[in-house]
């Protein structure tokens, strides 16, 4: 039975999250979740490489099985993602440069954020239709916002509270991440 592509997208966004069930992108996702605002700028990002990258990935894909050329997949798909974050950077240089400086190295670090690669490899590999691939990217880059937009929230909070010396810093974000994976995996009966 195939897939709708509402299915797909709460699937890729809730069931199957990147970060919080699959570990896929994890190093911006406990580098910018400081702050909400910088971590819901970092998800929308995020989403537009995956949505970009997505849908080339799906015309790479059709091409290169057109010329009996698979071999070439994935260098393609990398760049195609790096050409995407490049794009971002560009853009978010010019029209926002706090942005770009509060991100600092981990905007140029989406080109290796091994989240983006696996939706374009995990849409080849379940040969996703052209608008199931786009639901499948847009539900991975709203669940990787979401990620990141909650362990900010927690984390804002947490500075707020007394917390004990020995869990503050990377032994408390890794426990709220924890924590967060755990929560998710509540979803994980809803998927079928």
């Amino acid at each position: 039975m195939e897939q709708s592509a509402w299915e797909i997208f709460l699937n890729a966004a809730f069931v199957n999250n990147f970060v919080l069930s699959l570990f896929l992108g994890i190093c911006p996702f406990l580098g910018v979740s400081g702050k909400i605002d910088t971590g819901i700028r970092m998800g929308g990002a995020v989403i537009f490489v995956m949505l970009v990258s997505s849908m080339c990935a799906y015309g790479i894909n059709l091409l290169l099985l057109h010329f009996n050329a698979e071999y070439l997949r994935l260098i393609c798909y990398i760049a195609v993602i790096a050409s995407a974050v490049q794009l971002v950077e560009m853009f978010i240089k010019k029209f926002s440069p706090a942005l770009f400086r509060a991100l600092g190295i981990f905007l140029p670090l989406i080109t290796t954020n091994c989240a983006i690669l696996g939706v374009a490899l995990f849409q080849t590999m379940r040969e996703y239709s052209f608008v199931q691939s786009v639901a499948f990217s847009l539900g991975a880059g709203a669940g990787f916002t979401l990620a990141l937009t909650i362990m900010a929230g927690l984390r804002e909070q947490l500075n707020l509270a007394d917390v004990p010396s020995v869990v503050k810093g990377a032994a408390l974000t890794l426990m709220l991440a924890g924590i967060l994976s755990l929560a998710f995996m509540g979803f994980a009966g809803i998927g079928g």
